[in-house]
C-alpha cells in the first residue's frame, strides 16, 4: 500500500502552527484482516480512514475485550487556521482525502479455538446522539482464535464501496476514498451485484483454482447492507 502525498503550506505565523492537542475522531471506510490468529498474539489490520490533510498524529485506537475488537481511530490535531494545498502523483491508490494504514490488533486470549468481532467506528448515516463524544461503532466481521496453525488463505474484509464494471463477466469493488487504478477487487461472482454500489459490504479476500479478470485474489460478497 502506498502513502498519500500532501503539499501543505500554513499561511499563518510559525507559533500559531504549534499544535493544539485536541481529537479528532475520524470513521473507518474499509477494513482488511486475517480470518484466523494465533491465541495471544498481535496482528496486523489494513485501515482506510478518512482525513483531512490539516489532520497529523494518526492514532488507529485498538482495544480489545472478552468478546470483540474495535479500532477507534483518530488524529491528534486538525488545524482550522491551516491552508492545504494538496499536490497528487498519477500513480497514487488512495485518493486525497484518505490515509491507508495498518493498526495493530491486541492478542486475543482463548483456552479453545473461538471466534470474536471485529469492530470499529464508522459513517453509519445516522446522526449521532446529543452529547455523544465519538462516532457510532460498527461490526466490520469476524476473527477465528486458534490455539496453533490458523489457515492464512483468506483475508476477511468490509466497508463502504462503490462498483466498477469492466465487462459483463469482470465487476470489481472500490473501497471509498481509493483511488484508480488501485486497490480494486474483482467480484467472483460478477452475477450478484444488487445493491453493491454505495452499500457496506462483508466478505473475504482468496485466492481462487484460476486467476479471475486476470487477478489471482479475488473478494467474495457475504453481506450487504
Amino acid at each position: 500500500m502506498r502513502p498519500v502525498a500532501f503539499a501543505a503550506l500554513c499561511l499563518v505565523p510559525l507559533a500559531a502552527c504549534e499544535p493544539d492537542a485536541e481529537i479528532n475522531p475520524t470513521p473507518v471506510q474499509w477494513m482488511e484482516w486475517p480470518a484466523e490468529v494465533v491465541v495471544a498474539t498481535p496482528f496486523a489490520v489494513r485501515l482506510l480512514v478518512m482525513q483531512s490533510c490539516a489532520a497529523t498524529g494518526f492514532r488507529p485506537g485498538a482495544s480489545a475485550n472478552e468478546s470483540a475488537v474495535t479500532f477507534a481511530p483518530y488524529f491528534l490535531e486538525t488545524r482550522s487556521d491551516v491552508l492545504c494545498l494538496q499536490a497528487t502523483e498519477l500513480s497514487l491508490s488512495i485518493a486525497p482525502g484518505a490515509l491507508d494504514t495498518v493498526g495493530t490488533a491486541p492478542g486475543l486470549p482463548a483456552d479453545f479455538p473461538r471466534t470474536f468481532e471485529m469492530r470499529a467506528t464508522a459513517d453509519v448515516f445516522a446522526a449521532p446522539a446529543a452529547g455523544a463524544a465519538a462516532l457510532p461503532v460498527r461490526t466490520f466481521g469476524e476473527v477465528t482464535v486458534r490455539l496453533a496453525a490458523p489457515d492464512p488463505s483468506r483475508r476477511n474484509a468490509a466497508g463502504r464501496v462503490s462498483l466498477v464494471v469492466e465487462s459483463p463477466g469482470c465487476v470489481r469493488i472500490r473501497p471509498y476514498g481509493a483511488y484508480q487504478p488501485e486497490p480494486s477487487y474483482v467480484l467472483d461472482e460478477p452475477a450478484d451485484t444488487a445493491g453493491v454500489s454505495g452499500a457496506f459490504v462483508r466478505g473475504y479476500l482468496y485466492e481462487p483454482a484460476a486467476p479471475l479478470c486476470g487477478e489471482a485474489r479475488v473478494f467474495h460478497l457475504v453481506s450487504r447492507n
